[in-house]
């Protein structure tokens, strides 16, 4: 996050770096209060645990559950409110193909709650497009960053398993999906409402 900050401060506009429990509703409700207008908003919630669903530890599945839909729906729910007030936006969810156009063993609890981002984002789209809030989602395939390697991996064993199992032999570059984004707040994509945009190199195919 200071990262990103940085580079928005060099592109000469200014950032503000928060840190807060997607999960707790009272510090949603304190930062919207401080925001009078948005813009765009993108959601990127999520967390991941694996086993075989009848293997799983209530916690863990409860855990899941509780940041990737209700962590997700917070997000929106007070994003929403702002920009009903200041005339409307752009939201853009990060779900991910896996559950919305694939399943994999030990990924159940995974699956379910990215299938449930697919499920609210096209409800939502529907409920605010009269109030001027265009909302889609994007759901990766494996993008190289830390989530894409499974326990014990290194890149190169990482690699190796992509080569095989994905058509396009690679994961995703975060600046194709930064770029995806991009394109989905701007307005040449304004008639893209309520849409999975499937960034996964072929591989739900």
């Amino acid at each position: 996050m200071d990262q990103t900050a940085q580079l928005v401060t060099r592109a000469g506009s200014h950032a503000t770096v928060l840190s807060l429990d997607v999960t707790d509703a009272e510090a949603f409700a304190s930062v919207s209060g401080a925001l009078p207008h948005l813009d765009v908003c993108i959601n990127t919630v999520g967390v991941i645990e694996t086993a075989a669903l009848g293997d799983m530890d209530d916690d863990a599945f409860s855990k899941i559950l509780d940041v990737n839909v209700r962590g997700l729906w917070l997000s929106m729910k007070n994003e929403i409110r702002i920009m009903r007030k200041s005339g409307g936006g752009t939201i853009i969810n990060i779900g991910s193909n896996v559950g919305s156009r694939l399943t994999r063993p030990g990924m159940g609890a995974y699956a379910a709650s990215k299938a449930a981002v697919s499920s609210l984002t096209k409800t939502a789209a529907l409920e605010e497009l009269p109030n001027g809030i265009r909302i889609n989602c994007i759901c990766p395939g494996p993008v190289d960053t830390r989530l894409s390697y499974r326990p014990g991996e290194d890149r190169i064993t990482r690699d190796t398993r992509l080569s095989s199992s994905n058509p396009s032999r690679r994961a995703a570059a975060p600046a194709e999906i930064a770029g995806a984004a991009v394109w989905l707040a701007s307005a040449d994509a304004a008639y893209i409402v309520g849409q999975e945009i499937v960034m996964d190199g072929g591989a739900s195919i």
